[in-house]
């Protein structure tokens, strides 16, 4: 594998697991953290789940910006959507379907080719890839 020559570490320290408290070094994250009602939790607060969609849309945007050329990426959005589930009892895991929506694209066609090209090239599908599912789709 190649070695990775480091610009930026990004530091958060949770305390409780699920039901606790993140927080970054710089203090600019500062959350309290809850389990999802889907999963027997209150629902009340946010998610690693949720903190972890935000985080892949919004580098996968930044991706985007990269391969996009002269494509305007104006009005464009990125959508993450984290699923977990479970393989069996005690086996948990992630799924991730991303929706690109790129209204300057001169077609469907085209606006998935760039989504595909960020694929390529995002740090989080890079992350990702061969270790669970990551969909990548161009929609309307």
């Amino acid at each position: 594998m190649e070695k990775l020559n480091i610009d930026y570490t990004a530091v958060a320290v949770n305390t409780g697991g699920r039901k606790g408290h993140v927080k970054t070094d710089d203090g600019k994250l500062d959350f309290e953290v809850s389990m999802p009602k889907e999963i027997g939790g209150d629902g009340e607060k946010t998610n690693p789940e949720q903190f972890f969609a935000a985080a892949y849309a919004s580098c996968f945007g930044g991706a985007l910006g990269a391969v996009a050329g002269k494509t305007s990426l104006r009005d464009s959005e990125v959508k993450a959507k984290v699923h977990l589930g479970n393989y069996g009892p005690g086996s948990f895991g992630l799924a991730v379907d991303i929706e690109v929506k790129i209204p300057h694209a001169e077609s469907l066609e085209h606006a998935q080719k760039l989504a595909e090209a960020a694929h390529e090239v995002c740090p989080y599908s890079k992350a990702t890839r061969g270790n669970i599912e990551v969909n990548v789709k161009a929609v309307e």
